[in-house]
């Protein structure tokens, strides 16, 4: 009877033992199914993130290349419009007529030479200023601005075929005023132009006037002047009424014999002066050799200044140079001095 007892007991416990590992066994593959579920249903989100990210990617990549096509096409636009509107005023400035060249500018013997200047390494990037003289036309005004470029305008006083040049320059942020003076030759002599045998008093009086014409004027350059410039008397009446006023002079070299540095020595002032003329001959290609005079200049001197005219070869010959700029800084004349 006990031995009967003994392995029912037995009999039991080997069914509960199986029961328990059956048991865990299934708790273990029920485990793993929860965990495989949410092993695949965090990998399937992570597949889905990651899908939506290069979508997302995709989306602004085409968006940015658009935006970009959008913002070239913008300014391929701009720079049609700007090229037709600087030929627009271009052939405006041509059939006006009105421009006579810049050779009348200097004694007809011979182009002065620039002063002699040292050599100069500076850590800055080469300074260019460009004057542009004989400006009194709306036309004129039109077509250098219309070559977004920094170009210093000098205008000439009015006269009675240009009666608007004060009003002109009264619309812009920076200008100059190119001061008629006698020449050695020239016929077409503009009005009120300053002369050899002029008096201390009737310089004066016609720089304050140029000053009540342009308000804002600080430099003033020498329209011809071959004559003036080199007689040192003349000079100096000029340099002392200018200097009352707080304007500098300019010199525009059109005579070799310029006395204009020893007064200005005198006076403790620095002078200044045009390096290079970019149209003293009005062919387009001499002027754009011109300008790469002019830029090489301002590279081996630190600074340069160049003097043109409003006829439409130098205008042409700025537009087309444009990338040659790229290895100076244009400046205003007061940029540089």
């Amino acid at each position: 009877m006990s031995k009967r007892k003994k392995k029912s007991s037995k009999n039991s416990s080997n069914i509960l033992t199986y029961i328990v590992w059956s048991l865990t066994a299934i708790a273990l593959i029920i485990g793993a199914l929860i965990a495989g579920y949410y092993i695949g249903y965090d990998e399937s989100k992570q597949d889905q993130i990651m899908r939506k990210s290069l979508k997302l990617k995709k989306v602004t990549t085409a968006t940015e290349s658009t935006k970009n096509n959008s913002v070239n096409q913008r300014l391929k636009d701009i720079l049609k419009k700007d090229k037709k509107d600087t030929d627009n005023r271009l052939e405006k400035l041509v059939n006006e007529k009105i421009y006579i060249g810049a050779s009348h500018e200097y004694e007809s013997s011979f182009l002065p030479q620039a002063p002699k200047r040292a050599l100069k390494k500076v850590s800055y990037k080469p300074r260019l200023a460009i004057i542009i003289d004989d400006v009194s036309v709306k036309s004129q005004v039109d077509a250098i601005k219309a070559l977004n470029m920094p170009l210093t305008m000098s205008f000439l006083p009015p006269s009675k075929f240009r009666p608007n040049s004060p009003a002109l320059a009264s619309k812009e942020k920076f200008y100059m005023v190119h001061l008629p003076m006698e020449a050695q030759s020239f016929t077409k002599e503009e009005p009120f132009t300053l002369r050899v045998k002029d008096s201390q008093s009737k310089i004066s009086d016609r720089i304050a006037n140029i000053k009540k014409l342009f308000p804002r004027v600080h430099y003033i350059n020498n329209h011809t002047g071959s004559k003036f410039t080199s007689n040192e008397i003349a000079v100096n009446r000029l340099v002392y009424a200018l200097d009352k006023l707080n304007i500098n002079f300019i010199d525009s070299r059109t005579t070799a014999k310029t006395k204009v540095p020893k007064v200005m020595k005198n006076y403790g002032y620095k002078y200044i002066a045009r390096d290079v003329f970019l149209d003293n001959e009005m062919d387009k290609t001499y002027i754009k050799k011109q300008i790469k005079v002019a830029i090489n200049t301002a590279k081996k001197h630190g600074t340069a200044i160049a003097i043109g005219h409003p006829h439409a070869n130098t205008i042409l010959a700025l537009r087309e140079s444009k990338k040659l700029f790229k290895d100076v800084e244009l400046v205003l004349i007061n940029g540089l001095y």
